[in-house]
C-alpha cells in the first residue's frame, strides 16, 4: 500500500494552512512544510532572489535522505513561537524548514521532495484543500496496491475561483496533485510542473482552490507585483539552462518545448499564445462547463505573451552593442 508525504511550500499563510491541515487530516503519512524565507521576516529581511541563486542549483534526487541539509535552508530551534506556522506544523507532527526568500515556491520543491519520507508526494498549496470526493479517493489510494510503474501521478479538477465561489465545475482538469517522485523530473522555475516518465492519470474529482482573491483575471496579471516578479524570474532563467536551477531528476540542459519556443521565437510565440491559447481556452470553457468567461479565458495566453515579451527585451539588452 502506498504511503503519502504531504508537501507544502508557502509564505505567511497560517490561516489557510490551518484549514488545509484540518481538511487533510488522515490523508497522509508524513508532513513537510517549507517556508519561503524566514517566517519572522520583520526581524531578518534578506534581499529577494530575483532568479534562483546558483548555490541552489542542486540535483536533490542525488542526495542521500540523511545527508546534511544545504546551509541556505534552516530548521528553526525549539520551542516554537506561539501562533507561528512552525508551531502549527509541529502540532501536526510535521517537519518545518525555512529556505531562502525566492518569492516563489517552485525553487523549494526539489528540496522539499528530498525531505519527504515517502515517494508518493501530495503537493498542495496552502490555499487549497481536497473536496469530499477527493478525500475518499485518497483514503482508497492509501489502502490499495502500489500503482503500476507506468503511472507517474494523477491530475484532478481545479475550479476557477472568483473570490467567493467556484465559477467552473469541470475545468481545468490538469492539476497535478499526487505523483511518485521517482517517476517525474523537474527544475525549479515558477510556472514549471513535474514532467512524467510515464503518464498522469486524470481523476474527475475536485481539489478546492480558495484564495482570498480571484484565481484568474487581468487584475492578477497587471496589478499584482508578484506576477511581474514571476515573469522577470522566468525570463532571466530562460537566458541560462534548466540545470542552473534547483532540480529533481533533471540533468538535461535542454528546455521543454513550451519554454524553448519562447527562447527561439519570442515575438511569434507571444502573439500565438495571446490569440490561439485564449481561443482554445474559451472553447474548453464551453466544452466542459457550457460557460464563456473572457477574463478567465485570456489569462494564460496573456501571461505567456508577457513572459515572451520580457524575455525578448532581456535578450535584446544582453546582446553586445
Amino acid at each position: 500500500m502506498p504511503a503519502i508525504s504531504l508537501v507544502v511550500c508557502l509564505f505567511k499563510e497560517l490561516g489557510v494552512l490551518k484549514r488545509l491541515l484540518k481538511e487533510s487530516s488522515g490523508l497522509y503519512d508524513d508532513l513537510v512544510v517549507v517556508h519561503d524565507g524566514p517566517e519572522i521576516s520583520d526581524l531578518v529581511a534578506p534581499p529577494p532572489v530575483e532568479a534562483p541563486a546558483k548555490q541552489m542549483a542542486l540535483n536533490y534526487s542525488a542526495l542521500a535522505f540523511d545527508a546534511e541539509i544545504p546551509s541556505f535552508y534552516n530548521i528553526p530551534p525549539l520551542p516554537t513561537r506561539p501562533g507561528s506556522i512552525h508551531e502549527s506544523v509541529m502540532l501536526h507532527e510535521g517537519r518545518y524548514v525555512e529556505g531562502p526568500r525566492c518569492y516563489q515556491q517552485e525553487p523549494h520543491w526539489p528540496f522539499s521532495w528530498w525531505q519527504a519520507k515517502h515517494d508518493w508526494i501530495l503537493r498542495l498549496d496552502a490555499d487549497e484543500f481536497p473536496s469530499e470526493g477527493l478525500k475518499d479517493w485518497l483514503r482508497q489510494f492509501r489502502n490499495s496496491p502500489e500503482p503500476r510503474n507506468q503511472i507517474s501521478g494523477y491530475t484532478c479538477i481545479w475550479p476557477l475561483w472568483n473570490g467567493r465561489r467556484p465559477v467552473m465545475t469541470q475545468w481545468p482538469s490538469n492539476r497535478i496533485f499526487l505523483f511518485n517522485r521517482q517517476r517525474v523530473r523537474f527544475f525549479g522555475m515558477v510556472e514549471q510542473v513535474p514532467i512524467a516518465d510515464g503518464r498522469f492519470e486524470t481523476i474527475r474529482l475536485v481539489l478546492e482552490h480558495r484564495p482570498q482573491r480571484k484565481s484568474y483575471g487581468l487584475g492578477n496579471l497587471l496589478l499584482r507585483r508578484q506576477t511581474y516578479r514571476w515573469r522577470r524570474v522566468i525570463a532571466q532563467s530562460l537566458l541560462g539552462k534548466p540545470t542552473d536551477l534547483s532540480c529533481w531528476r533533471w540533468t538535461s540542459e535542454r528546455w521543454p518545448q513550451i519554454w524553448e519556443d519562447i527562447r527561439q521565437k519570442p515575438l511569434r510565440t507571444a502573439i500565438y499564445r495571446l490569440l490561439i491559447w485564449s481561443l482554445l481556452t474559451m472553447r474548453n470553457f464551453w466544452r466542459y462547463d457550457r460557460k464563456l468567461i473572457p477574463a478567465a479565458a485570456v489569462f494564460g495566453g496573456t501571461h505567456h505573451c508577457l513572459i515572451a515579451l520580457v524575455y525578448w527585451r532581456m535578450r535584446h539588452s544582453a546582446l553586445p552593442k
